[in-house]
C-alpha cells in the first residue's frame, strides 16, 4: 500500500489537538482524541509526536506565534513620542480587542501556558513567551518595565478570565501608565 501524502497532517493534528483542549480541558487530551478530532489513525499522531509533551510544546508555540502576530498587527509602534509615551493606551486597546474577541481563545492559550506548572517540558516554551513580549516592549521600555508590564497584563487577563468578571479599561489603563511612568 503507497503511502498518502499529506504534508500538511502535523499541522492539522496540531490544530485538532487545540481544539481537544478548547472543548475538552486538558485531562481530556490523548493521541487518540486528537487522531479522532483530526481525521488521521491514530499512528500519524504518535509518528509526528512521540508524546502528549512533544504534542503540547507545538500547541503552545502556536498559541506564542499567534500572540505574536496578534501584538504586530495590533499597530503599537516600536517607538512612540518619548519611550514609553502613549504605550499604557496602546497596551489597554491589545487587551480590549483580545476581550472582545473570542474568550475560549484566551482560556485555551492560558490553559496550555499555565499547564507549565505541572509539564516542566512546556516550561520552556512559556518562557518563551514571556521573553518575546519582553524582547517587544522593550523597544519602547527599559526591559525592568517591559517585564513588569507583561506580568501586569497576565494577571490582569488571568483575574478577568478566572472570575469571570468584564475588562476594566479604564483600571487597566491606570494601573499601566503607573508601570510605565515607574509610579509601580
Amino acid at each position: 500500500m503507497a503511502r498518502r501524502y499529506d504534508p500538511d497532517r502535523r499541522t492539522r493534528i496540531i490544530d485538532a489537538a487545540l481544539r481537544v483542549v478548547a472543548a475538552d480541558g486538558m485531562a481530556k487530551l490523548s493521541h487518540r482524541t486528537v487522531a479522532a478530532e483530526a481525521d488521521v489513525p491514530l499512528g500519524s499522531t504518535t509518528y509526528h509526536f512521540r508524546s502528549l509533551d512533544e504534542l503540547l510544546v507545538a500547541a503552545l508555540r502556536r498559541c506564542n506565534e499567534n500572540f505574536a502576530q496578534t501584538l504586530r498587527d495590533s499597530g503599537i509602534p516600536v517607538a512612540g513620542d518619548g519611550p514609553g509615551a502613549g504605550l499604557a493606551d496602546e497596551l489597554t486597546r491589545v487587551l480590549g480587542q483580545w476581550f472582545t474577541g473570542d474568550r475560549g481563545a484566551m482560556e485555551l492559550e492560558y490553559e496550555l501556558y499555565l499547564a507549565a506548572l505541572r509539564r516542566p517540558a512546556l516550561r520552556p516554551v512559556a518562557a518563551e513567551w514571556t521573553e518575546g513580549a519582553v524582547e517587544a516592549l522593550s523597544r519602547r521600555v527599559d526591559p525592568a518595565t517591559a517585564r513588569a508590564l507583561v506580568a501586569l497584563m497576565d494577571g490582569v487577563c488571568l483575574q478577568v478570565l478566572l472570575t469571570g468578571a468584564d475588562f476594566d479599561a479604564g483600571y487597566t489603563r491606570e494601573m499601566l501608565d503607573r508601570v510605565v511612568a515607574g509610579r509601580a
